[in-house]
């Protein structure tokens, strides 16, 4: 529960302080909230035009992890706020050792998905597909992903 309390803190800290960026040609900067399957916190904040960090705090297997993914976005449908996205990133997890011989694990991620900046308003959501692939004992194939809902900055 601590390590919650932390990572929750840390999130809003790194909201607070990207409150005054200025916005991209994407309809937002920065976003802070959860994704659902398996649960997660998210923060979202594009480096340039088209790229974007998102960072998930996921609680699953009676551990943690922790996913980094660059997204590339583009137009969608041309409607002004939609976009889809697709890129590649990396996680490490910690997890009860219940579920696997060992409790730490590193792998490769990927993610696509439709985002969605509601004009008017500060929410942003998102849809995607996360399949990930964990290495070491107990290796496997993961697809994770959902509904994500950001507060944006």
């Amino acid at each position: 529960m601590k390590k919650f309390r932390m990572l929750l803190t840390l999130a809003a800290l790194m909201a607070v302080a990207a409150a005054n960026a200025q916005n991209t040609s994407s309809s937002y900067r920065t976003a802070v909230g959860v994704k659902f399957y398996p649960g997660a916190i998210s923060l979202k904040h594009f480096v340039n035009d088209k790229g974007a960090l998102e960072g998930l705090a996921s609680f699953w297997k009676g551990g943690v992890r922790i996913t980094g993914l660059y997204e590339l976005h583009y137009p969608l449908l041309q409607v002004d706020g939609l976009q889809w996205y697709i890129g590649p990133g990396a996680h490490i997890g910690f997890y009860d050792e219940k579920y696997y011989g060992s409790s730490a694990f590193i792998g490769i991620d990927g993610v696509i998905g439709v985002d969605y900046k509601i004009p008017g308003a500060p929410l942003n959501l998102s849809l995607d597909w996360n399949p990930s692939f964990e290495f070491g004992d107990g290796a496997e194939f993961q697809s994770w992903g959902g509904l994500g809902i950001r507060f944006t900055f």
